[in-house]
Formats: C-alpha cells, structure tokens, sequence
C-alpha cells in the first residue's frame, strides 16, 4: 500500500497524461478505469473514466480524494495500474495475495512543458500524430512527417481504437515467453502491421504474428513489407481458415471480416489451439439468415431487411454463449468498422476458468428461432437426437 501510495504522490499533478487502472478481479463490473487531469474554473481536477461493458461513466475528483479512489480499486477490484506522466512511466502490479510489483522508468521530457488540461482536449491516441511510422506511411496513412493523410484520419483512429482493446487484454498473454498470434483473413494487413509495432516495438513483447489470407499477391506484397521494416517474426501465408494446420498452440487468435462461417472455423482453431485471447469482427453472416423461423415473431421477420439485421445479431450473440460454454470470458463490444458499414461488433472472449458450462439457455434460444449455427456444430460433440 505504501508503495502505491509514494509512485501516486509522484504523478498525480498536471502533467501526468493519464492511469490505466485495469485486470479486474472479477467478471461483474468494470472492466477498465482511466483516470486524467483537467482544468474545471481553472482549479486541477481529476476525471475518472470507467467502463463497464459497452457503457461509460465519468467522475470527476478534486486532487486531495483521487489517490484514495485509486488506491481502493488496484488494492480491491483490479490487478493491474499502468501510470503515463511526462516524466516517467510505470505499471504496478498487485498478486492476489497482495503482492506488490512495480517497474518504473524515467521519460526524457523536461519538466513544467505544456500539457493540455482542458475537459475535452485532444485525444492521446496509442500510435501518436507527429512522429513518423514506417509502415503507416507505406500504407499511405502518415506522411513522411507523421502527419495524418486528411482522407485516411478515420483508418488512422479505427488503427488505434483497434490497438485499446490489445491493451486491454495485455495482461492476459505472458511476458515470460515468446506472444504467438495468428490474423486469419489479414488482407491489407494494417492492423496486423499495428499489432506487431505495439507488442513488439512499443511494449518490446517477444511477440510471433503469423497473417493468413486466399489472396497470393496481398501476401507477398504484406512479406516484402514485414521484411524492410525489420519485422523478423511477422510472416504472412496464403491459406484457408478451415485447412490452416502450421501451429499446434497460441496465445491469441485474431480475425477480421472473416465472411460468413469463416468466422465459425477461426473461432473453432482458436478453441482447439487454446488461446487465452480471441478478437472476433464477423462479416456477412447469412448462414442464420436462411435458417431463422419463428411463427410467432413472423410479423418481423417477414422483412427482409429486419430478417438480415436480427440474423446477423443472434448469429454473433450464439457465438458468444458457445464460447462462454468452452470456458471464456466474453464481451460484445462496438467497434469501427475498417471497410464496410460505419460500425460493427468486436467479440472479445478471454479465458477464465470462472465461466460456468451452462448450455440450458443456449439451446433454449437457438431451438426458438429454429437455428442450427455451424460453431455449435465445430465445437459441440452430440449424440444422435440429444440437444447440446
């Protein structure tokens, strides 16, 4: 407690740039909390963001009551405390016994510079506008001077929104070995290239990142990329989701716009590999479109456009359950969509032997709307004639 208590003395002034207090302990409430200065009447405040699901709150706290609020939620309800300032950084660390960890390391920036204080200053984005990226720029997001392109600024925050939820879940994938990652359906591969950079050259994670595609000529462009930035473990291949067989386990499996049930057989691999981390953005899910049937709910679904809109939800949320049932933690997040519609859903689904293995309400559910989704059919093993 006390050591806590001597690195929030440090930080807590105005130019600390935020705390990520984060790991919760338990799977109710929140999952996150980021604390940050402000000016309210030009009097320094602090505003505690929290995130609880798809919701968030805000609080704001005079100076004097912040460090106890911060100290009762690492101490109590999370594990883990990441702290920016403009002249250190640290990440405190809190075991369940109560140990406590902390590594800190002093930053270059001269003290007193200026710090944006005001209640909606500009955001602070994981990649940051004004310092040049290699691959950003190839891909035609950054110039040369790490401006943002004006046409490609919403790819640039749809990159790092991308780049919060790997942060949120870094607790998750050990630092004590070799990150394996695989990106089933990679394409362009910019958030691949993203991932890479913040594991390895921003966290300097020991990190492996396989990125997999049908396309040949998006592969080898992708490869001759990896090669002149220095990605030595970024490779990308040509090969099918359901086929794919190159590794025998990983740490996180990731897959974007995975059409249809390609997302079923990249959730499947993720399962029989058992990675401790999964991030899902499905695309295209007809299978339960063709499928969905229920007398009474005809009065909707005889829309087409209705139909299409329900299908595509209850496809993802089955997903959800049939996860859960295999032992993950799961959250339905909103997330920006890279190329199709302005936004769409993440499934975040982290181990947690807590999960309980409770099918009733899934078959209950799926048997209502008379829908078999290909998962259930992956992961589920059945007798003949019994329900899951």
């Amino acid at each position: 407690m006390e050591e806590i208590n001597i690195i929030l003395n440090e930080c807590l002034d105005k130019e600390l740039i935020r705390i990520i207090i984060s790991n919760p302990r338990e799977n109710e409430g929140p999952n996150k909390i980021i604390v940050r200065p402000i000016l309210l009447k030009e009097e320094l405040w602090f505003q505690e963001t929290i995130y609880v699901g798809t919701k968030v709150l805000h609080k704001n706290y005079k100076a004097e009551f912040i460090q106890e609020e911060i100290v009762n939620n690492i101490t109590k309800n999370f594990k883990q405390l990441q702290i920016e300032h403009s002249l250190m950084n640290a990440t405190v660390l809190v075991s369940k016994k109560g140990k406590i960890t902390i590594n800190k390391k002093q930053n270059d920036a001269v003290p007193g510079s200026p710090i944006k204080l005001n209640h909606n200053r500009t955001k602070r984005y994981i990649i940051p506008e004004g310092k040049s990226v290699e691959f950003l720029v190839d891909l035609g997001v950054m110039t040369s001077d790490g401006s943002i392109i004006k046409a490609k600024y919403d790819k640039f925050k749809q990159i790092n929104r991308f780049l919060e939820f790997i942060e949120d879940i870094l607790p998750k994938l050990s630092n004590s070995k070799e990150i394996k990652i695989i990106d089933f359906g990679c394409g362009k591969s910019y958030l691949t290239f993203a991932m890479y950079y913040y594991l390895k050259v921003l966290k300097s994670n020991d990190v492996r990142i396989i990125g997999l595609d049908l396309k040949e000529e998006v592969i080898d462009h992708c490869n001759k990329l990896s090669e002149k930035y220095g990605f030595e473990k970024l490779r990308f291949y040509k090969g099918d989701i359901a086929q794919f067989e190159g590794v025998d386990s990983v740490d996180m499996v990731v897959t974007l716009h995975a059409c249809d049930t390609a997302t079923d057989y990249a959730l499947e691999k993720a399962v029989k590999w058992g990675a401790n981390v999964i991030l899902s953005v499905p695309c295209c899910q007809h299978e339960l479109n063709k499928q969905l049937h229920n007398e009474i709910l005809e009065p909707v679904l005889k829309h087409g456009l209705i139909k299409e809109r329900i299908a595509a939800l209850v496809t993802d949320a089955l997903r959800a359950e049939l996860l859960e049932s295999k032992g993950y933690k799961v959250q339905i997040l909103e997330f920006i969509d890279m190329e199709h519609t302005p936004k769409n859903i993440l499934i975040r689904a982290v181990k947690d032997e807590k999960i309980a293995n409770n099918l009733k309400k899934y078959n209950a559910c799926k048997d209502f709307l008379g829908v078999a989704p290909t998962l259930e059919k992956l992961l589920v093993k059945k007798k003949t004639g019994e329900n899951i």
